[in-house]
Order: C-alpha cells, then structure tokens, then sequence
C-alpha cells in the first residue's frame, strides 16, 4: 500500500523522485565515458580538476537557489563576484591582508550587493529580473573602471600566503604518519561548507522556512506574520554572499584576482538548481539536487572534452544532453501528477 499524505494524495514514489533519476543518469554518464576514454577516470587529468570546478559551480548555483526559493532571479550573479573578487583582491594589495581576511572581506561585499538588489525589490516591487539585470549592467562597468584604475590591467600581481596552495594541493598532500588524504582539491571543504549551511537553513531554520513560504504564497505570508520584506532582502543577501564565496574559489582555481572572474555564471547558477529540482516559481529547493546538476554538467564537460570535441560542439551537445534530462524528468513528473502522487 502507498503511503498517503493529510489531504489524501500519495507521497511522490521512489521512481518519480527527481534525485533518484540524476543519480542514474550521473552514473550512466560517468560509465559511458570511462568505457570511450579510460583516462576519464585518470585523478590528475580528470579528477582533480573536475572536483575544482565543481566545487565552483555548486557555490554558484546554490547562489541562484537562495533567490529562486522566493521565486525571483539574480541576473547580476557573475557581477557580485567579480566586485567580491576585487575588493578582496584590493584589500589584499594594498594592506598585504592574508587569506582568510581578503575572503571575508569578499564575502562582506558580495552579501551587501545581494543585499542591496533585495531592498530595492521589497521596496518598490520591480520584478527581480529587472532589478538584477540593470544591477549587472551597472556593475559590469563599474568592475572595469576600477581594476583600470587600481591596477592599470585586468588582474592584481599578487596573491595571498596560502592561495596557491588551493589552486595547486589536494589533500593526498597531507599526511600524518603514513596515512594520507584522498586526492581532493583543498577548494573542495569550502563548497562543502556551503552546502551544508544552505542546506541547514532551508531544512531546518525559521529564515529557510519563512522564506519558502514567501516563494510559495507572498500574500499569505504576510497574513501569517511573516516579515516578508526582511526574508526578501535576507534571501538576496546569501545569494551575493555565496556569488562571492564563487568568486574566490575560481580566483584560487585561476591563480589570480581578475576582472573575468565571474562571466560564465549565469548560465551554470541556473542550469544546476533547475536541473536538481529547484522550482523556478519559488517555495521549493533542492540543495542535493543542485549538487548532482552541477555533477552531471561537469561530467559532460570533461567526457567531451576528452573526447576531442571543439567548444561550440562541447556546447552544442551539453544543451541538447541537458535539455533531453529536463524532459525526461518533467515527463516522469507527469507521470507522477496523473497516478496521484506529490510530485
């Protein structure tokens, strides 16, 4: 017998959820590759790199997921980590500040950037898209203006005591007696600190609920109580402070503070929350989900590049694998909706 929710319907069953369907398709994937390309498996061609970049692209898309929960979008997501990047880069530079106090500083610029775009939403009610996207296009100019006019370039000379060491270590490299860490890039444990603090607060903390209850039904949060515009701001605040976070760790990747720093973002914040589930219209996230989108994404990439495919292919046969997956899962959703079940 199915199990029944309160009002009746089915609980979603396991060959519906969308989870389970990624976890295959991750796998049929990663099979699929390593049977054309055995090097795909190979942990300094292909490994370690693909976990640098996921690390990345997670950070990135649970930046998009923190306003997507409320139904809105952060069009400026590429720009708040670029001017994270620079100030911490510009803090870096001129008061020789270390690691860990050029990243906060980052992630102070990044959150209050978020922040703003929120306020300027709760309080004049412009859609999300507009107010972001005109953020990115005054942003974009902005960034340049001042790495011209701090750096006479595209990018800081130096780079903080311990940086390099993200870009270039793993944890294999560090051993105690004779036991030594697995072959991961040390970028990773900050990705994964940021997914279980999302994680946490969507689950468990009143902010993560309230503000899935705004995305869900604005009207009648306000009628339960719920200081819609504080979670409103609050949402796009953690939005800008993971984009920043974002930004750094591909500054690490890349060696370097640079104005490029956040141009491909768009597209992969997203691709990867939708992918794993997130409802575009808001009140429902999915921080695993999220994960395994940015997976199967990275996944591709790497297969195809190792199979020699040339750029606009790689990214001609990334949309039309993508789009396949987001058609499959929305046909197993339909499925799920006529049988009677939460889909």
């Amino acid at each position: 017998m199915k199990e029944e929710t309160d009002t009746g319907q089915r609980r979603l069953p396991l060959w519906a959820n969308p989870r389970i369907g990624l976890v295959v398709l991750l796998i049929v994937l990663v099979t699929l590759f390593t049977s054309l390309r055995p090097a795909f498996l190979n942990t300094q061609l292909t490994l370690v790199p693909m976990q640098a970049d996921m690390s990345v692209y997670v950070v990135v898309g649970l930046a998009q997921l923190s306003v997507l929960s409320l139904g809105h979008m952060n069009m400026a997501v590429g720009r708040m980590a670029a001017m994270s990047v620079f100030a911490a880069g510009l803090v870096h530079d001129r008061l020789d500040a270390p690691l860990l106090v050029t990243l906060g500083v980052g992630l102070a610029v990044g959150a209050l950037l978020g922040a703003l775009a929120g306020l300027i939403i709760a309080s004049t009610g412009v859609n999300s898209f507009v107010v972001t996207l005109a953020l990115d296009f005054a942003l974009i100019g902005l960034v340049s203006l001042l790495y011209a006019t701090f750096t006479d370039a595209v990018a800081f000379a130096g780079q903080p005591d311990g940086m390099r060491a993200l870009r270039t270590d793993t944890l294999a490299d560090y051993c105690m007696g004779d036991v030594c860490g697995p072959h991961v890039p040390l970028v990773v444990p900050f990705a994964l600190i940021a997914v279980l603090v999302v994680g946490l607060i969507f689950r468990w903390s009143r902010l993560g609920r309230e503000v899935l209850m705004t995305g869900a039904n604005l009207k009648a949060a306000e009628l339960s109580g719920i200081p819609v515009r504080s979670r409103i701001v609050q949402a796009h605040a953690l939005s800008g402070l993971l984009a920043g976070l974002a930004g750094f760790l591909l500054s690490a990747n890349n060696g370097a503070f640079s104005a490029s720093i956040g141009d491909g973002f768009l597209l992969p914040s997203f691709l990867a929350p939708v992918l794993g589930g997130t409802l575009l219209a808001g009140g429902a996230v999915s921080v695993l989900g999220t994960v395994l989108g940015t997976a199967i994404a990275q996944v591709i990439y790497k297969g195809l590049n190792l199979l020699q495919f040339q750029v606009d292919e790689l990214k001609l046969y990334i949309g039309l694998v993508l789009l396949v997956a987001l058609s499959l899962d929305r046909l197993r959703h339909t499925v799920a909706e006529k049988r009677g079940v939460l889909a």
